[in-house]
């Protein structure tokens, strides 16, 4: 489950991001406050986001930081940024103009009704705060979760797997695939496993080269089948992608009796009932 600090680090990547911080004194103590400046070229504006450490006064911090915005502003204009597509005239980071919008990690809670309440007074300066705290982070990672495991042979991955976890995940359904879920240094049984375990669904892309596989797409399969077996639940979600029943049942007599759906729909109509069973 990613963390608040992690979401903070890492929201926020199709711009370009200025990092520096603002020391805020509070009850005699100074606090850093990790702060960023946001150059979104594309509407020709400057965000800013601020984590809060964990500290006994985070509201006296927030407002603080709220009263300190020139000097947050600031550290985007450390650095001069030209950007701009071949034939269009360049845009300059120092023409761009503050949103007003302002997001706020904070490792502390504050009562909702403080925050309201700054909120709505802040609103008259045209400044708008999102606040995000660790139940944020919480509900956030619970979203994110993969919904489905998508089983396939490599030889199908640009035909037919892709396209579904693209499209799934276009529809706020994230999968687990192995181009996204797969980094350098996983150890490979493990991370599949996980998925598997975790996962609510697990896609089975049954193709000619799936069932002639004896490898991974085997094992994958040796495994949902027994997750299936031990909770007593339906798991499996076939696709169908250029074989006949009688194939099918010779790979697995079990997966006959499965209501799947067919590649030969498109792709769009497999997405969208792969994607209802999923939600259901």
């Amino acid at each position: 489950m990613a963390t608040l600090r992690e979401y903070y680090d890492t929201d926020n990547q199709k711009v370009i991001s200025i990092s520096g911080s603002l020391i805020i004194t509070t009850s005699g103590s100074n606090i850093e406050v990790l702060t960023k400046v946001h150059l979104d070229f594309d509407s020709n504006t400057i965000y800013v986001s601020f984590f809060i450490p964990e500290a006994n006064d985070s509201f006296i911090i927030l407002v603080g930081l709220i009263n300190n915005l020139d000097k947050a502003l600031a550290i985007g204009r450390r650095v001069e940024i030209q950007s701009g597509l071949p034939g269009e005239k360049p845009v300059n980071s120092k023409d761009l103009t503050f949103s007003g919008k302002i997001f706020a990690y904070s490792v502390m809670e504050i009562p909702e009704n403080e925050i309201q309440a700054f909120q709505n007074e802040v609103r008259s300066q045209n400044l708008y705060i999102q606040y995000r705290v660790p139940q944020f982070a919480i509900a956030r990672s619970e979203l994110e979760k993969p919904q489905a495991f998508i089983s396939h042979d490599s030889r199908d991955k640009d035909d037919i797997a892709r396209p579904i976890a693209i499209g799934l995940s276009k529809l706020m359904c994230p999968v687990w695939f192995d181009d996204y879920s797969l980094r350098v240094g996983d150890k490979l049984r493990e991370t599949i496993e996980k998925g598997i375990l975790e996962c609510k669904k697990c896609i089975l892309v049954l193709s000619p080269h799936f069932l002639a596989n004896n490898g991974w797409t085997k094992v994958e399969f040796n495994s949902i089948f027994t997750r299936e077996l031990i909770e007593e639940t339906d798991l499996v979600l076939p696709v169908w992608h250029g074989i006949t029943k009688k194939d099918l049942f010779e790979y697995s007599p079990s997966l006959v009796n499965k209501v799947g759906v067919k590649s030969d729909l498109g792709i769009e109509e497999v997405i969208r009932k792969l994607h209802q069973s999923i939600r259901h």
